[in-house]
């Protein structure tokens, strides 16, 4: 039992990296996404939606080997760490541009009527007015997102991650299929999932509090 829950607790520092890696990659790389999403120029809207039905249309696991096996065996010389967190950002970005794009429809257009009428330009327009109530309304199911996020990196173990998967099943097969490693591995991932619910609801509400003002 001691053995098995250290063996956990090594693959945890994997789990986590790919997760916030990949999250980090999404929410960034998805702000310029959404934009193009939202533009009136088909140039940009149209790449910018098939990107996005392709992405999501398509499970994280074959992003995960066309990257490593495909780009990694080429020129392209990609630790399986390195494919891990590229992937699963690739992912990330789709998912995360659909819940920005949300977050701007719950803002009404008067306000962005209001802000051109006051002579402010589209830039400040973005940073002062609709950003931050999209981002108000943004954090509870990118939160969502984050923990189906860090459940999805369970298929980075297929690549030679050494999370916390790699390390279940290592055990499993090492006590001769043993269901238990996997029971304990359920319990881990709902104990790591629990701080970013947390941190999620702390942030909703300092922002709610802060838009309130």
């Amino acid at each position: 039992m001691i053995d098995l829950l250290v063996a956990l607790m090594k693959g945890i520092p994997a789990t986590l990296t790919v997760t916030a890696g990949a999250f980090a990659v999404g929410a960034f790389a998805a702000v310029p996404l959404v934009l193009m999403r939202r533009s009136h120029s088909p140039l940009l809207k149209i790449p910018a939606r098939i990107y996005i039905d392709v992405v999501r249309g398509i499970p994280p696991i074959v992003w995960l080997f066309i990257i490593f096996f495909g780009l990694g065996s080429g020129l392209l010389v990609l630790s399986s760490y390195q494919a891990a967190i590229i992937g699963m950002g690739l992912v990330s970005t789709a998912y995360l541009a659909e819940i920005y794009r949300g977050g701007f429809l719950s803002v009404s257009k008067e306000q962005g009527e209001a802000s051109n009428a006051l002579g402010m330009t589209r830039v400040d327009t973005l940073r002062y007015v609709l950003a931050p109530q999209v981002l108000r309304v943004s954090v509870a199911p990118m939160a969502t997102f984050m923990v189906s996020l860090l459940k999805d990196t369970t298929v980075a173990s297929t690549i030679g991650v050494r999370d916390v998967m790699m390390y279940v099943s290592q055990h499993a097969q090492g006590g001769g299929g043993s269901f238990a490693p996997f029971i304990f591995a359920a319990l881990l991932y709902i104990a790591l999932s629990i701080p970013v619910a947390v941190l999620a609801r702390v942030m909703d509400e300092r922002l709610r509090a802060r838009g309130a003002r």
